[in-house]
């Protein structure tokens, strides 16, 4: 008598694709059983309260607010012209790494700290100097140009 070809671990599979078969099957007619068929059109229905939120309840007419067609913008609004800020910025070395190459100045408007590297020095700086700088916006952030120690 030859040995059967089903083994443990087949049998094993076989068996949960069944049970998960029957529960999809109970699940199903589950929701067939609980479904509600025929809403109203009411109960469909979602309103928009004045603040852009929705809710099942139709809004109170007494709100209704009138727009002008003319007083609506659909495109971006135009930047207001301002003057031109003063390129040239001063600030306090906080930190300088001759070695490295790079420090660091403390930007007496802004208080951030703006990176500076040793090719944009027009002669030496040390730390707590006082220094005069541009700045311009690198890969990592703002970068400061042309300093010039006070």
């Amino acid at each position: 008598m030859g040995k059967s070809q089903e083994t443990f671990g087949k049998k094993e599979k076989e068996k949960k694709r069944a049970t998960q078969r029957q529960d999809k099957r109970e699940k199903m007619e589950a929701r067939k059983a609980n479904a509600k068929k025929g809403k109203s059109l009411e109960e469909m229905m979602a309103y928009l309260d004045e603040n852009g939120n929705l809710s099942s309840t139709p809004p109170d007419p007494r709100n209704r607010r009138i727009f002008k067609q003319e007083d609506m913008s659909i495109s971006i609004p135009k930047q207001e012209k301002r003057e031109p800020e003063d390129p040239t910025r001063t600030g306090v070395v906080t930190y300088f790494s001759e070695s490295k190459g790079f420090g660091f100045i403390k930007d007496s408007l802004s208080q951030e700290s703006i990176f500076v590297h040793v090719n944009q020095l027009s002669e030496r700086i040390g730390e707590h100097d006082k220094v005069q700088f541009e700045v311009k916006s690198g890969p990592k952030g703002p970068v400061a140009w042309q300093v010039k120690k006070i």
